[in-house]
């Protein structure tokens, strides 16, 4: 399609020094390996008219920035940031999960947990914050810490931290690796992320982690399944895990919204977990 003009855009009787929608699309374009030019074709904007919104000589329409978004392939909480930095009023609502809105979407959430009986399974935020679990979780994990407590609700400082969740990591050094892996696919794939950015430099402040990992290895394809190997008093226990993400979300929250699903990795695993689940069925049982 040729680009044309078809946008509402008023001219300014003098540039503005600093322009935030200006910064936040170049850092966007960058990140994206996109010039003016391809941005423009992608939109049917002209390039004159990308030019002047990004240096503040004009303003975009709500319309034109919702395609550049589009177009830019920016998530729903970049998106508000966006308009925000436009001039407008976010279009995505942030509700809380507990919100009467969300009902159906809670009710969906608790089936997947439940039914993922006996195997753990967990509700993670985009900043890998553990925001639920299923009981199965909670049994699991209780088992391989022997008790202890863990210390962090971040499932990144659970995994990182010596006097967490990393001593019963018997190939920590692979988990960790497709950890950080992750959080530069997140950085890549939203460069505004500071959050995600601090929590890699915090990944880092831990020991032993390997400096070389604070350059993302490109063109090096990372194995498909990463398995989790535990150190447990019934042997090791293996599991892989798969994310749930829900499709086409409106809201912030749902955008953000992982739920993540362990599977045993072998038959021993599988009867380690339903013995410890049948174990506290009888506990209940009796008491």
């Amino acid at each position: 399609m040729a680009p044309h003009e078809g946008f509402a855009i008023a001219t300014l009787t003098a540039p503005l020094s600093h322009s935030p929608i200006g910064a936040l699309l170049r850092e966007w374009r960058a990140a994206r390996h996109l010039s003016q030019l391809d941005l423009a074709l992608e939109t049917g904007i002209s390039t004159r008219h990308l030019s002047c919104v990004e240096t503040g000589k004009a303003r975009a329409s709500r319309d034109t920035v919702s395609r550049l978004a589009d177009a830019l392939g920016m998530p729903l909480r970049e998106r508000n940031a966006l308009l925000h930095a436009a001039g407008f009023a976010a279009m995505h609502p942030e509700r809380s999960l507990a919100a009467p809105a969300l009902d159906r979407v809670r009710q969906a959430v608790d089936l997947i947990l439940a039914h993922q009986e006996p195997y753990p399974a967990f509700v993670i935020s985009r900043h890998w914050d553990v925001l639920a679990t299923n009981a199965a979780a909670a049994r699991v994990g209780q088992m391989l810490m022997e008790g202890r407590p863990g210390r962090h609700i971040n499932l990144l400082h659970q995994i990182f931290d010596p006097e967490d969740f990393r001593p019963v990591i018997a190939n920590w050094h692979e988990v960790a690796a497709r950890f950080i892996r992750h959080l530069h696919d997140d950085l890549a794939a939203n460069p505004t992320d500071r959050r995600t950015q601090q929590l890699l430099d915090e990944m880092f402040a831990y020991p032993d982690v390997p400096a070389r990992w604070r350059e993302r290895e490109l063109g090096k394809e990372p194995s498909p399944i990463v398995t989790f190997t535990f150190r447990s008093k019934f042997g090791e226990l293996r599991f892989f895990e798969t994310f749930t993400t829900f499709a086409a979300p409106y809201d912030v929250t749902l955008d953000e919204l992982r739920i993540d699903c362990t599977f045993p990795a072998d038959d021993h695993t599988a009867a380690v977990c339903a013995e410890l689940a049948a174990g506290e069925a009888s506990s209940s049982a009796t008491e």
